[in-house]
């Protein structure tokens, strides 16, 4: 790096070496850009359509480069700022499906975002309030940002540099762009989009001449039937989203910024645009994208999929966060079935956190999302654990969870373990969601029935400190002793005769931690209904 900013020199070079998680990986490629530069800031970039409510991708996306940020941050000494930027200057094309007052929006399409009134009547434009939202749960999450408006870089000049050096470079761009169109879109495209005087709309019109003296677009206005002259400044036009990604790069001196992978091709383009126009393109990392319940990619137009606000409903903000930072380069289907594996996922590398060294720490998603917080539950306890004890239970409250946590953990008291109640309270709210309304039990068969009195009976003779892999061996060899084909069919049955579900737990663990003498209890009752 040059003479003002250096490689941490915190961070020995064999561990910078071995740094393996995603970030560290963008991270070092982010240092190369800053060679023979003397930038005083790193600037990481994401941007916002607010054409809808912001949703759960939309968070990921800058969770995503904060924690690019970290890993940067960690390894140099060069000062950052994240810029969140709203392309509220777009114009909408069509009426989102889950707001009100739709027809308000429809007599307003085409205009720019920041011009059209406020669906939900709290804001002066519908962008003021999916901004509002947007800055509303990224403050929630702590995140440090400055946010950018496309209305107010356009409209108080800001902007007027990188408009000039697209103007000056019109047809260079042209050549950029028009390869990649059809031959009926190539006949009208033009980079620059005027905001029509008399309707306010954004205007997908040929542009019939140019005034490079004084920066001015000449071109028939469809809606005054009469040949009009715009400025390329102050907000009387906009750019084409390519061009305008390519301008806002250059304006804004962006050194990082990721994108979904359905904007793969956008962002080649754009990098062509700034090369042209002088500049030099961001460091970039595609994500994959997430897809609703039934494989389709989530949309802020539709709403489908799940919110930031239906995930921390039922699981911890870390557990949302572990969800984004994993494997960012693959497709995940993202719906509320994710929320117990990921919570465990989590518990599971807090209890393993502590155990590593001072460098093996630092590699682990851990040291990205929670390292501060040294809060663990027993090993023992899973997410999916508390969730068959409220369907056993069929709790109603944390407290009856409690009860049994505290029989098999005498020593544990409430006060010093919030993140545990925490987890007993998601794990009710959950369970009386997703599990409670899908129960269904079936009767045991006369094989599963022998089975389960020989169970009772196995577990009367058990000892109260029976170790749960001995209850898990004992099982088993029930299971062998009836000659069920497929040993999972056993274990099968007491999940769907007992518990009504077609999946479950560990079963010595749980009898284990459930009590020996209460599954007894469970099993005779199960007995004595299918009588």
């Amino acid at each position: 790096l040059d003479n003002n900013y250096k490689l941490n020199s915190l961070v020995p070079e064999m561990v910078e070496k071995n740094l393996k998680q995603w970030p560290f990986v963008e991270a070092k490629k982010l240092l190369k850009r800053f060679e023979n530069t003397n930038k005083d800031f790193c600037i990481f970039q994401t941007g916002y359509g607010p054409s809808g409510l912001p949703h759960i991708g939309t968070f990921g996306e800058v969770f995503r480069t904060t924690m690019v940020m970290k890993a940067f941050n960690h390894l140099s000494d060069m000062p950052t700022k994240l810029f969140v930027f709203s392309d509220d200057m777009d114009g909408l094309r069509k009426v989102p499906q889950n707001i009100p007052n739709k027809e308000l929006i429809e007599q307003n399409l085409e205009k720019p975002l920041s011009s059209i009134p406020d669906p939900f009547g709290e804001f002066q434009s519908f962008s003021e309030y999916n901004n509002n939202k947007l800055m509303g749960f990224l403050n929630n999450f702590n995140f440090n940002f400055d946010f950018k408006s496309a209305t107010e870089y356009y409209k108080s000049g800001k902007f007027n540099l990188g408009l000039e050096a697209i103007f000056e470079n019109y047809e260079k761009v042209l050549n950029i762009i028009l390869p990649t169109l059809g031959k009926e879109r190539r006949e009208t495209y033009s980079p620059f989009l005027p905001i029509c005087k008399t309707t306010g709309k954004v205007l997908q019109v040929k542009i019939e001449e140019l005034n490079k003296k004084e920066k001015k677009l000449i071109y028939h206005n469809p809606y005054t039937n009469g040949k009009e002259e715009t400025s390329i400044f102050n907000g009387e036009c906009k750019l084409q989203w390519k061009v305008d990604w390519a301008m806002r790069w250059y304006v804004l001196g962006v050194d990082y910024e990721m994108n979904g992978k359905d904007l793969i091709e956008s962002f080649i383009l754009s990098n062509k645009i700034i090369r042209t126009i002088g500049g030099k393109a961001p460091v970039n990392f595609t994500y994959e994208l997430f897809l609703d319940e039934k494989g389709e990619k989530i949309s802020k137009s539709i709403g489908n999929g799940i919110s930031v606000d239906d995930w921390l409903e039922f699981s911890s903000k870390n557990s949302l966060e572990l969800f984004m930072f994993q494997n960012p380069n693959r497709a995940k289907r993202l719906f509320f079935d994710v929320i117990p594996k990921t919570t465990d996922e989590l518990l599971k590398f807090k209890n393993n956190y502590e155990k590593l060294s001072k460098d093996e720490k630092i590699d682990t998603p851990i040291w990205f999302i929670d390292k501060e917080n040294d809060q663990k539950i027993p090993e023992k306890i899973t997410f999916n654990m508390i969730l068959n004890l409220a369907n056993v239970c069929n709790a109603e409250s944390s407290d009856i969870l409690w009860s049994f946590i505290e029989n098999y953990y005498p020593k544990l008291k409430k006060e010093e373990n919030p993140l545990l109640i925490n987890m007993l309270e998601y794990g009710v709210q959950y369970y009386n969601k997703f599990v409670l309304p899908n129960k269904k039990y079936r009767p045991a068969s006369d094989k599963e029935k022998a089975g389960f009195s020989l169970l009772v009976d196995v577990l009367k003779n058990c000892s109260p400190n029976e170790e749960p892999e001995n209850i898990q061996t004992k099982i088993y060899e029930i299971g062998m002793s009836l000659n069920f084909e497929n040993l999972k069919d056993w274990f099968s049955a007491f999940y769907q005769v007992v518990l009504g579900q077609d999946q479950g737990p560990r079963l010595g663990s749980f009898i284990k931690f459930y009590g020996i003498n209460e599954t007894i209890k469970l099993l005779e009752s199960k007995l004595k209904d299918d009588r």
